[in-house]
């Protein structure tokens, strides 16, 4: 491949990578998996210590997590106490939020419910949206990601270069991927569930498999902001 041809197959890749909230139930072989974190593996780290450990479920694995996390999902909706149960490992987002970053998560969601016709105060259709997380928006694979809480901050900047790669390697290949937050709460479900050690803590999980083109949910474009807004040239 000439040099030109490689620049467009990496921005392709990384371009088209988008979140995506159906999937259709073409399975993904399990060479293909162990290929795409392969690559993934090359990922840059502080030291070279790859903090990173994936837990692969399909299958019966995967629909017996799911069945757990959604009577979880459902015991809240029925009693908000519940809540206090499933408490995340770590904040992933702030305790506070200002502008610019929550006008942006609004527009997210708001634009996000208004492709799927579900108003402000929809909350059956809204919850059962919700829900379409614990259920890996029907992907074939669901990967969950886990790191030695005794590591540091940085540790969590090499895992996000990684789980990037996961998430270019798997577009290259024709699949797309939707990385999930949305997992954390129910890190008590899934730990023990998935196997994972009492030094292991849950950094999130994520959908993997061939997008379902025909469902409007994958049409969603998320905007960027522009370079010259978040870049200051240095005199």
């Amino acid at each position: 491949m000439t040099q030109a041809s490689n620049v467009a197959a990496v921005d392709h890749a990384i371009t088209s990578r988008m979140s995506a909230r159906a999937f259709t139930q073409q399975a993904v072989s399990r060479e293909l998996i162990t290929e795409i974190l392969q690559v993934a593996s090359r990922a840059p780290s502080g030291t070279n210590t790859q903090p990173w450990k994936v837990y692969v479920l399909q299958g019966a694995t995967r629909d017996g997590l799911i069945d757990k996390v959604c009577a979880a999902h459902e015991a809240i909706r029925a009693n908000p106490e519940v809540a206090k149960q499933y408490v995340e490992p770590y904040d992933y987002y702030p305790t506070q939020w200002v502008s610019p970053y929550i006008d942006r998560r609004r527009e997210n969601g708001w634009s996000l419910y208004g492709l799927l016709g579900i108003g402000k105060g929809d909350r059956v259709p809204m919850h059962e949206q919700q829900q379409r997380n614990f259920k890996f928006f029907d992907a074939p694979v669901g990967l969950m990601f886990t790191l030695d809480p005794i590591m540091g901050r940085g540790s969590l900047l090499d895992y996000g270069m990684f789980m990037q790669n996961i998430m270019v390697a798997a577009r290259a290949r024709g699949l797309h991927t939707c990385a999930q937050a949305a997992w954390n709460a129910f890190h008590s479900i899934i730990l023990p569930h998935i196997g994972a050690g009492e030094n292991e803590m849950l950094v999130c999980g994520m959908s993997l498999g061939y997008a379902d083109a025909s469902d409007k949910v994958n049409t969603l474009v998320t905007p960027r902001v522009p370079v010259d807004e978040f870049t200051h040239w240095v005199p």
